[in-house]
């Protein structure tokens, strides 16, 4: 099919998206809420593009293309619309630990500050109630990201959803009961695709925490995870001659990301080197 982007015509595969057109022509669109990994839901709106003979602005990640369609990336209408959305979000969430979005932030030149310091909806104290991962719901924009995760897209467990409406909408277990009692298997795939933090693995919350978590001085390196025959690849995060993390490459055709809870989290035995 045939699409122009930006006043660019190029040729897609049919059932592309106007985000896939996009990324194959190099133009970098902005997204949250959007996963290579995952079914897209469209709820975080900084995606949106303008598309030529259609009333509002359309998402990107979900929008799939047609023949002859014309859209605009960068127009002052979409601009403006996603500055909006991220002065909202800013403005409702902590985005401190969420570096894409900060750099969003600045490239629109969005304000979050300007809807007051009262505007902070999700302001909570920080669920640390397993060894594993700790739960930060002031930072949580909502992207269900977690949600798709946790169900059809990858692990099938449901132990999360989405509860309430409008302001009361929030990450929830069924029937809201504390997360150890809940469906949840600590695979941390949920953890993986959080974008802003809100879901933090516990080694680097601590670590951060004490002022230890220096990303910038850690080296990864790819291997394979011990445990099974299943083959998955492990990406461990060295700092201090440590492993202070592991994650999964998404385009591994094994993992596309995904972990168990011994891959993900079972690493510490590595470490426990004993009385020098």
């Amino acid at each position: 099919m045939k699409i122009t982007i930006d006043g660019v015509t190029t040729d897609v595969p049919a059932g592309s998206t106007i985000l896939d057109a996009a990324q194959q022509m190099g133009i970098d669109t902005p997204t949250l809420c959007y996963g290579d990994t995952l079914t897209p839901v469209n709820v975080c709106r900084v995606c949106v593009v303008e598309l030529e003979n259609a009333r509002t602005l359309v998402p990107a990640c979900s929008r799939k293309v047609e023949d002859g369609m014309v859209v605009h990336t960068d127009s002052e209408r979409v601009r403006t619309s996603r500055r909006l959305v991220l002065e909202l979000l800013g403005s409702a969430a902590d985005l401190s630990t969420a570096p894409e979005a900060l750099a969003y932030i600045d490239r629109y030149e969005a304000r979050p500050d300007r809807f007051g310091p009262d505007s902070l909806t999700v302001e909570q104290a920080v669920k640390v109630d397993n060894e594993l991962y700790v739960r930060d719901y002031s930072k949580c924009i909502l992207c269900y990201k977690c949600v798709e995760a946790c169900g059809v897209d990858h692990q099938n467990t449901f132990a999360i959803t989405v509860a309430g409406r409008g302001f009361g909408a929030h990450i929830s277990t069924e029937l809201d009961v504390p997360l150890p009692e809940s469906a949840c298997v600590y695979c941390g795939n949920c953890v993986a695709v959080c974008p802003t933090g809100a879901l933090m693995a516990k080694s680097e919350f601590d670590l951060r925490e004490a002022g230890d978590w220096r990303e910038e001085e850690q080296t990864e390196v790819d291997t394979v995870c011990p445990y099974c025959g299943v083959g998955c690849n492990l990406t461990l995060h060295v700092q201090d001659d440590a492993i202070v993390k592991v994650s999964s490459p998404d385009d591994h055709d094994v993992t596309r990301g995904n972990l168990c809870i011994k891959g993900r989290y079972g690493y510490r035995y590595v470490q426990n080197r004993g009385p020098k």
